[in-house]
């Protein structure tokens, strides 16, 4: 019985967490979510337009948690720009937390441009806004109703109204890329790397009646594509900083690819394949083992949050499995310096 009435009052402590502090949307696989990581990262990727889709979800026999994302980025105006180009993105968001059912929808409109600098180098700056609305419809409990046999909703002992509420956001954020091509065709010497930082709620906008001001975000994000010379492998090392008011996340890991079939240059009839697999450490979280497999167009990626937090005591060891699918539009491999591209 103490067990329980423990998972009771953390449900109803999470819930009241979630809306008061409002933790951002986010994914393990961030390298999948580049218009929630940086705006600076739209029309940032090898081809002409990009879509995104991404599903989470956390503690499903516990307190449930879903999460899920699409986003459509697209350059413009890249043939009439010599050596530079804008690009424009649409992102939305949903997600569900715990028994509370606090939803979060967000609608976010990013635009950036990018410069080449130098050979094999560019700087992206992007801007972001849109706004986010916030609503409650479930039902907490409290322990002033649990009566020794069970919970009575009737009685609470609470006061108070959850009051749904929006507001404008507004994030930016810089990045910036290079890529070094192979020596030649036959040669896998390519090296690639990318950074940025971006501040999400610029703004601090405040959430609702009685509520504080949603605090900023800073993020700082780098990766790297390190080829393996005479052979058909990638390292792919990668490390996401984020703070917000009192709270951190840092999560660093890596990525191996392996190229198991190239695109046919002459007929087209042979599709490119890629096999990726590593594992990330989100510290004091979770470690998380991921994969992704990609065919031409399409990427398909998988990973699962294994609990290593004190936390994984109350939810029984069990983390959360997310999903992901990109498309990019003309085929990324066909496009000139694909090799030395990072994730995001």
């Amino acid at each position: 019985m103490k067990n329980t009435l423990y998972i009771f009052n953390f449900i109803a402590i999470l819930g009241f967490t979630s809306a008061t502090f409002a933790q951002d949307i986010h994914f393990s696989q961030f390298y999948q979510t580049p218009l929630i990581i940086n705006p600076s990262l739209t029309g940032v990727f090898n081809g002409d337009q990009r879509a995104c889709l991404n599903y989470r979800n956390q503690w499903n026999d516990f307190a449930p948690f879903t999460t899920s994302s699409i986003s459509f980025d697209s350059k413009i105006f890249e043939r009439k720009m010599k050596n530079k180009h804008l690009a424009a993105g649409l992102n939305i968001n949903r997600d569900f937390a715990g028994d509370s059912k606090l939803s979060t929808t967000q609608f976010q409109a990013s635009l950036a441009s990018t410069i080449e600098i130098g050979k094999g180098q560019n700087i992206s700056a992007g801007i972001q806004g849109g706004f986010t609305q916030r609503a409650m419809d479930g039902a907490l409990k409290w322990g002033s109703q649990y009566d020794g046999y069970g919970f009575d909703p009737t009685k609470s002992g609470e006061t108070g109204y959850f009051e749904n509420y929006t507001f404008g956001d507004f994030s930016a954020g810089i990045s910036w890329n290079f890529g070094k091509s192979e020596t030649n065709v036959s040669s896998a010497d390519y090296l690639g790397a990318s950074a940025g930082v971006a501040v999400l709620h610029i703004n601090a906008p405040k959430q609702g009646i009685d509520l504080d001001k949603l605090n900023q975000v800073l993020v700082v994000h780098g990766n790297a594509v390190i080829g393996m010379k005479g052979k058909r492998i990638a390292l792919i090392p990668s490390l996401l900083y984020m703070q917000q008011g009192p709270l951190k996340e840092v999560t660093t890991g890596a990525m191996v690819r392996l190229t198991i079939r190239k695109e046919s240059k002459y007929t087209g009839f042979m599709k490119a394949v890629s096999a990726y697999l590593g594992s990330y450490y989100r510290f004091g979280d979770a470690v998380v083992p991921s994969c992704m497999f990609e065919v031409a167009n399409y990427c398909l990626g998988f990973s699962y949050d294994a609990n290593t937090s004190k936390l994984k005591e109350a939810t029984n060891g069990k983390g959360a499995f997310e999903i992901s699918l990109r498309f990019i539009n003309p085929d990324p491999f066909k496009h000139k310096g694909y090799n030395h591209r990072a994730l995001m």
